[in-house]
């Protein structure tokens, strides 16, 4: 396994099993935590990182890229709809 992989794969499986977490005290929370990928504008903007990471073909690079985007579009959704 690359050693730039497992990184973002560690980073990729807590963000996961804190969203489990959550799901299991919370009944819904992981909807609410996930939202940003039913909203068009997040989706775009989480977009736009994996699509510049595509060109470089790594699959190093493609996990980053990949978290990049899940964070970016979560950060945009928030900004465009904060909750309570």
């Amino acid at each position: 396994m690359d050693a730039g992989l497992i990184a973002p794969v560690v980073i990729i499986a807590f963000m996961v099993v804190r969203t489990a977490l959550a799901e299991l005290r919370t009944p819904g929370a992981a909807r609410a935590t996930w939202a940003f990928i039913r909203d068009p504008a997040a989706a775009a903007a989480a977009a736009v990182p994996v699509a510049a990471v595509l060109v470089s073909g790594s699959r190093a690079v493609l996990a980053w890229g990949l978290l990049a985007g899940s964070l970016t579009g979560h950060l945009v959704h928030q900004v465009r709809s904060p909750g309570p």
